[in-house]
């Protein structure tokens, strides 16, 4: 039978095996206050922990009890008037009572939540279940496999750079102590004890005895010492390594975003936003994959994501400029025969009527066949939503868009309006095993 020992240690004043399974038990909660608790912060704490409050109700692991309304019970009650040792007591009424809490309640329920703080990676964990990058059309693409070495416990022999000291020291101090191997520091105080005999001038029968006595313990002592080494080979450890085969699939994430005069502060906000949570759950996900920061207003220039998020610059629209860069991009340092190619796009959909027909051959001719998936996100504000409702608000970038769409599976298209919707939006596009409609 195979025992598995948990020796990771317990973060200060918690315990980690019940943290995991509170976790577990409460996660449809949590990743609703997770969701809420994201729309609230702001764009320089998007990645750290969090303090969330969700309510008590369900956290309470089932358990037997015995019906309160039911049977017979025994009970010492304060002495009255009314009543005599033996006599049934009428049960109270159970209607109305609430299981506690500092609000009142006429329903009988309690209004209590329960607050607990969420690990940076607890919290990136539950914001970003079920998402990874689609792959709707699985290319022949290039695929070197790397071979890489990982670590696979323990053997017994192996090469000097490979010694585990401590595991060996600690087999080595199990051995001495069960087998009862003598001290240095116990030999060296028979010695002393022997010299200081040695140096006396004279012995009377009892110290010759002594002496004799302590030569015999020190010569045992040494012997048994000789027997059971300090370290011996059962002792030695080395650590092990295993081979293992590791695809190396290469992917690209294009993030191109319109920072244009057109482009108010709430839809800058809006696209900033989107793009934030993008790049950190791409860099959360995972950890070889290239980020291409592409800005534009009526002119188009890939730069870092400082740069990106912070720079104030603006002027007019011409959004197939960014879709140049993107391509010249491509051609230059990621060939589609060696890379994924992901591609996210946010705009107001504000842009000149005849650069439209521009980025539709773009997409059509260069893009969208080199890319696995391509999502384009426009933001509006909340009040032009409402001004516009229905086929009134689609922009002419939108539909030129909505015609693309028809005729690529891997060409997406969603709207947002509020901070609160970005993670729903975020969700739907990279759901995790999301499957073309078309075979």
């Amino acid at each position: 039978m195979m025992h598995i020992i948990d020796r990771r240690l317990n973060p200060k004043g918690k315990s980690l095996s019940n943290r995991q399974r509170f976790l577990n038990r409460a996660r449809t909660q949590i990743k609703k206050a997770v969701n809420e608790a994201i729309t609230n912060r702001k764009i320089s704490n998007t990645d750290g922990g969090e303090r969330i409050k969700i309510p008590s109700d369900g956290l309470y692991e089932p358990r037997f009890m015995g019906d309160s309304e039911k049977g017979t019970h025994d009970r010492v009650m304060p002495g009255n008037k009314d009543f005599m040792p033996g006599d049934k007591i009428k049960r109270p009424p159970s209607k109305g009572q609430g299981p506690g809490g500092r609000d009142a309640s006429e329903g009988g329920e309690g209004e209590d939540s329960f607050h607990f703080t969420l690990t940076r990676d607890e919290f990136l964990d539950i914001f970003f279940e079920n998402m990874a990058l689609p792959d709707f059309i699985k290319k022949s693409i290039k695929e070197e496999v790397t071979h890489e070495y990982t670590r696979a416990g323990y053997k017994r022999q192996g090469s000097p750079s490979n010694l585990n000291l401590k595991l060996t020291m600690r087999n080595s101090l199990a051995r001495r102590l069960c087998l009862r191997r003598p001290r240095d520091e116990e030999v060296t105080e028979l010695e002393e004890k022997i010299t200081a005999l040695r140096q006396q001038k004279k012995h009377t029968i009892k110290e010759q005895n002594k002496l004799i006595a302590l030569l015999e313990k020190l010569e045992v002592k040494k012997r048994r010492r000789k027997v059971v080494p300090y370290i011996d080979p059962l002792d030695v450890r080395y650590t092990s390594f295993t081979e293992i085969e590791k695809p190396n699939t290469h992917a690209v994430m294009f993030c191109l975003m319109d920072v244009s005069g057109s482009m108010g502060e709430t839809h800058k906000e809006l696209a900033k936003r989107f793009f934030m949570l993008l790049h950190l759950f791409l860099v959360r996900q995972y950890t070889k994959v290239d980020v291409i920061f592409i800005r534009h207003t009526h002119l188009a220039s890939e730069v870092d994501e400082e740069t990106f998020f912070h720079s104030r610059e603006t002027g007019g629209t011409i959004v197939s400029t960014a879709l140049e860069v993107m391509q010249k991009t491509i051609k230059d340092r990621y060939p589609p025969e060696d890379w994924n190619i992901y591609a996210a796009q946010a705009s107001d959909g504000d842009n000149l009527n005849s650069d439209n027909a521009h980025c539709q051959h773009l997409l059509t001719q260069d893009i969208l066949p080199m890319c696995q998936y391509f999502a384009y996100v426009e933001v509006w504000d909340s009040h032009e939503a409402e001004m516009f409702p229905g086929e009134a608000n689609a922009t002419r970038l939108w539909q030129a868009y909505e015609e693309l769409k028809l005729s690529h599976q891997n060409f997406a298209l969603k709207k947002v309006t509020r901070p609160e919707d970005i993670f729903p939006v975020l969700h739907d596009l990279f759901a995790k095993n999301k499957k073309s409609e078309v075979a």
